[in-house]
């Protein structure tokens, strides 16, 4: 019964396709900069490789973003695709350099010398916009370019109407219920750790 309903087109597909998109592009650069670390590339002495190789792979790995992207827009009969392709690229690398720059900016007024120069941030914004931008609309001029995935099974014209949840299957519980247990496993063990450590202090 339940195999009509399974492939129909979320409510919010096009914010699903640009976050699969995002995280495809994470996932594809965690990979790779995992087996750089494992050949020997990026050598623990040499201070910022890693974070410099985790950056000019994000960046170059736009394509497979807007690739993962466009396909699954594609396959939800989604028509907005030059909103697709732009979101995919500016959301979540927005997002995070908007966190990053305001913080960037307390490190500023606090004159602290950890804080980032300008320069660099403006070298950041364009290999976000010259590089990554251009590769994430390859990547998503690709993807429409593919057949449509077709799905095993045909939908139902008409949904099935989904019966009221329960109070804890409902997203806020299942996060503070999902979040206890995890969140009181690190605590203890930090506590331990820490009073072992500063125990002579107290």
């Amino acid at each position: 019964l339940v195999h009509g309903d399974v492939f129909r087109p979320p409510k919010h597909n096009m914010v699903l396709c640009i976050f699969l998109g995002s995280g495809a592009q994470v996932l594809c650069m965690s990979f790779v900069t995992l087996v750089f670390a494992c050949l020997g590339f990026l050598s623990p002495a040499n201070r910022g490789s890693l974070m410099t190789c985790s950056l000019v792979l994000f960046v170059c790995l736009g394509t497979s973003a807007g690739y993962i992207s466009a396909r699954m827009y594609k396959g939800f009969g989604g028509l907005r695709w030059k909103s697709n392709v732009l979101m995919t690229a500016m959301l979540c690398p927005g997002i995070v350099f908007g966190i990053f720059f305001v913080m960037n900016l307390i490190l500023w007024a606090k004159s602290s010398s950890g804080a980032v120069p300008f320069t660099t941030l403006l070298a950041l914004l364009g290999l976000w916009f010259g590089i990554s931008l251009p590769l994430t609309f390859v990547g998503a001029y690709f993807g429409f370019k593919k057949r449509t995935i077709e799905h095993p099974v045909r939908t139902n014209q008409i949904p099935r109407q989904i019966p009221d949840q329960s109070f804890y299957t409902k997203p806020f519980p299942s996060i503070v219920l999902g979040g206890i247990l995890p969140f009181g496993c690190i605590f203890i063990q930090l506590f331990f750790i820490l009073s072992s450590i500063w125990s002579h202090q107290m």
